[in-house]
């Protein structure tokens, strides 16, 4: 695992004069087309670089520099219901949830800009690629391209709606009075990119060691079902995600807590992952998300919403008056999966007692300053064992898991109207629950009404943390109801120091108010084009 890592970040640590900015604002005038386009290994770096984009290195990531880095996919949690940025109200992300999206927000800004730097990087590609002699380095080289511009696409037309559709290497004068296209037709583009890609990349199982990082068909599809559930296209996004399930090549880990792990994080489950090495092409996530005793920020913290929705280990729903609820332990008779995805007063982290508590004589008291501001941390992605640079962790980001595929199989057939059988529950949703190191009881609702919200939790518990839960309230046309409102954190049932309401009322379980949001709708469905970009082009203004 380490060699073929290794080979990545060789690729990646590369000076590739193939960088350009977003839009082709900057023509590449320091480069000859005609003397790079001669051998394998020079488009091999180019498409590196792709991936690559402006990805950060062994260095915290303070402001999002990919859809797919730790700072873009994880840090997309925060405006959900699952998480809160320590930062509060002055938190970009906050903001983009709470009432006060603007379009001089700098983190959608980032977004915008290195979605089409990277977009302009495909492009530039795309037009050279051809003069390679291979044809199957080209048919390959195309097709993971295309998957990369389609996937920017994906992300834009999801969260800025209509966007320039720009799918050639422009002019100056030419970026800066670019159109808007429609959603829908920037949709109708990226479908039929994936479609199109999916053809002609490798399928997992032949992705050699070496390659460990790049698209495969079953990505180029997972994509594309995400595509076609986000248009409500649902009968298309199952028929993308049968062919996944199909091929076979991936399969539900046995062990949910190493599949975040550098030890197992290749795992046949992890369809598309962002790869990170320790030391070399390391991420700073332990810098951002660990407790103040091990020399954390505290940034990352997991608001109560998420840990309510984990269901007792009987399968029954969570409620702080159920008699299986112990205050003293709050992962006792729940899904396992809470414990591996998130820790809280009196549990272990590295190895020691983490206490948060607002009574305690501890560095890492709830709302003490830069400590955690809900009493419920982030354990998944972490190695506990770990005890290098907080700068440099190895630990990959999935971007895509197979568990994420039967979900949304799942979904795609329910909201398709089609039959839902237990033949189906046990192929989907009861496969994701029985894994060994979770084994909830299965679903056997067939009712689609009835099982529509034991699905949505379902899929918030099992991706938990990983950067999803904002699209699909978004998509579900439900964040106007999951996003606003009052946010808490964990239950200090009895203690001295508490956290009321703004109203000044106590919360009946004791749990920690943290903060509040005021999701608009009709408003905040739809992020703004950023401001820099409407200054140069009027035509980008609404």
């Amino acid at each position: 695992m380490t060699k073929m890592k290794y080979t990545i970040v060789c690729l990646l640590a590369c000076v590739l004069a193939f960088v350009s900015c977003d839009l082709e604002r900057t023509p590449l005038d320091k480069f000859s087309e005609t003397d790079f386009w001669t051998s394998e290994d020079n488009a091999e770096l180019a498409l590196t670089g792709i991936y690559r984009g402006n990805i950060l290195f062994n260095s915290p990531e303070y402001n999002p520099t990919d859809w797919w880095s730790y700072g873009g996919l994880l840090f997309m949690e925060f405006p959900s219901d699952n998480a809160y940025d320590r930062r509060g109200t002055n938190s970009n992300f906050h903001k983009i949830s709470s009432g006060a999206l603007l379009a001089n927000n700098p983190y959608i800004k980032n977004f915008w800009e290195n979605s089409y730097a990277k977009i302009t990087r495909c492009n530039r590609f795309l037009e050279g690629i051809g003069k390679l002699s291979d044809p199957a380095v080209v048919k390959r080289f195309t097709a993971e391209a295309r998957f990369i511009r389609a996937a920017q696409y994906f992300y834009l037309s999801q969260y800025f709606k209509d966007v320039p559709l720009v799918t050639k290497v422009l002019t100056k004068d030419e970026a800066n009075n670019v159109e808007r296209t429609s959603q829908a037709k920037v949709i109708e583009f990226v479908i039929t990119e994936l479609t199109t890609a999916a053809a002609d990349l490798p399928r997992f199982k032949d992705l050699k060691a070496s390659e460990t990082g790049r698209a495969s068909q079953q990505a180029a599809l997972a994509f594309l079902g995400r595509t076609y559930l986000a248009a409500k296209m649902y009968s298309e996004a199952a028929a993308a995600y049968k062919q996944i399930i199909d091929l076979g090549d991936n399969a539900i880990d046995p062990d949910y807590q190493s599949i975040f792990l550098p030890g197992n994080e290749n795992s046949k489950e992890n369809i598309f992952s962002m790869q990170y090495l320790q030391d070399l092409a390391g991420n700073a996530l332990p810098q951002h998300a660990f407790p103040v005793k091990d020399g954390g920020w505290c940034l990352i913290n997991v608001a109560a919403g998420l840990f309510e929705a984990y269901e007792f280990k009987d399968g029954t729903p969570f409620s702080y008056e159920s008699p299986l609820y112990d205050p003293s332990d709050l992962g006792k008779n729940r899904d396992p999966r809470l414990d591996y995805t998130i820790y809280y007063d009196g549990a272990t982290f590295k190895g020691k007692t983490y206490s948060c508590h607002p009574d305690a004589d501890s560095s890492d008291k709830v709302a003490g300053g830069q400590t955690t501001q809900t009493g419920l941390m982030m354990r998944k992605y972490f190695d506990e064992a770990f005890a290098g640079d907080l700068n440099s962790y190895g630990a990959n980001i999935p971007v895509i898991r197979y568990a994420e595929v039967l979900l949304s199989y799942l979904e795609a057939k329910l909201e398709a109207g089609d039959a839902i059988t237990q033949t189906l529950l046990d192929e989907t949703i009861n496969q994701v629950r029985g894994r060994k190191s979770v084994q909830m009881p299965s679903v056997r609702e067939t009712n689609a009404a009835l099982l529509r919200p034991i699905l949505r939790n379902e899929r918030r518990v099992e991706l938990g943390m990983e950067g999803i839960r904002y699209w699909d309230l978004l998509r579900w046309e439900i964040a106007d109801q999951a996003l606003k409102g009052d946010i808490y954190g964990a239950p200090f049932p009895g203690s001295k120091r508490v956290s009321k309401a703004p109203d000044g009322t106590l919360d009946k379980y004791g749990r920690w108010y943290v903060n509040s949001r005021s999701f608009r709708k009709g408003v905040d469905e739809k992020w703004p084009i950023p401001q820099s970009e409407q200054d140069i082009n009027p035509n980008l203004r609404d």
